[in-house]
């Protein structure tokens, strides 16, 4: 099933990583974990001795960002990407990342039977967006990615996108938390068992990526209740924070609880690895803008809020 929505097709250096916690990262391992895929895609084979090209980063980790801004700008940031290719101008890649307020989003063919709720009441504002795939959830505590890519520069196929975006999360949950997670065959998103911790649906547009990931870090899974996530029905979604709980020992003992990190801190050692994983599989130098992302000059035509 490919989360993906496609229109108007004419047709990693490592990223600079923020100071850390005071703690040190007690999950931290040199160990790669690669899962089976879908597909066989070697994504260790690419020219370490090449030039990377830029990303630029709008680095809003800590935000809880309203979602209907933050796909205003999205939108912004494409449309500025078309001009440039339109006139031979260099196009970087650009990412965001955030967290957002609780909010439902639903794909260009979500379907409604697979909301919990009235949709006339929701618990939470839903909006029908462009991208690919069913209904989920974004709140607190889930770290979600935008990349806005041109995918001229990397590989114009989308099963190869979706791919790259799934091993980003596979390689963050191996080398930082010992997590060996996996894809499952005919879904998207990465998988931990029958959980699923990351979900994913993006639109391409002339090439041009955007929507992307969202990653359950400390996020409360409760909201996932009211709908079916992804429409999978039978599966359930689960957290770093709750794998990582269900992994202390059971003695008791309080001096465990040093081995683990507060959500804030999960989030940052989170954070960390994300960028720096993303830069590799895209073989990008991401580096983070300090300003503030533009608001918009006009109305987002796209996003559609139903209720609220």
């Amino acid at each position: 099933m490919i989360l993906a929505s496609i229109s108007s097709f004419s047709s990693i250096s490592t990223y600079p990583i923020p100071q850390q916690s005071k703690k040190p990262n007690p999950y931290q391992s040199h160990q790669k974990v690669f899962s089976k895929s879908n597909q066989v895609i070697d994504f260790t084979s690419s020219k370490t001795l090449e030039i990377r090209k830029t990303c630029e980063c709008f680095d809003l980790y800590n935000e809880l960002v309203p979602y209907d801004k933050a796909w205003s700008w999205q939108k912004n940031i494409v449309k500025e990407k078309k001009a440039l290719i339109e006139s031979n101008e260099e196009c970087p890649d650009s990412l965001i990342i955030l967290q957002h307020s609780p909010v439902y989003t639903m794909g260009t063919a979500s379907s409604e039977e697979h909301l919990n709720f009235d949709i006339k009441d929701p618990p939470f504002q839903v909006f029908r967006t462009e991208r690919g795939g069913e209904v989920t959830y974004h709140g607190p505590g889930q770290l979600v990615m935008y990349p806005i890519i041109n995918l001229r520069n990397h590989k114009m196929d989308l099963h190869w996108y979706l791919r790259a975006l799934e091993e980003v999360v596979i390689r963050v949950l191996s080398s930082t938390f010992s997590i060996k997670a996996s894809r499952l065959e005919g879904l998207t998103g990465v998988w931990i068992g029958d959980q699923k911790l990351a979900a994913m649906g993006i639109r391409v547009s002339q090439w041009i990526t955007y929507h992307g990931l969202a990653l359950n870090v400390t996020t409360d899974l409760t909201p996932f209740r009211w709908i079916v996530p992804c429409g999978i029905q039978n599966r359930q979604v689960g957290s770093i924070k709750e794998l990582l709980r269900q992994s202390r020992p059971s003695n008791g003992c309080r001096k465990s609880d040093l081995h683990h990190p507060d959500d804030f801190q999960l989030i940052d050692i989170t954070h960390n690895s994300l960028i720096k994983e993303f830069s590799e599989v895209f073989q990008l130098e991401v580096q983070r803008k300090t300003n503030l992302l533009f608001e918009p000059s006009e109305k987002n035509s796209f996003a559609t809020e139903l209720f609220s």
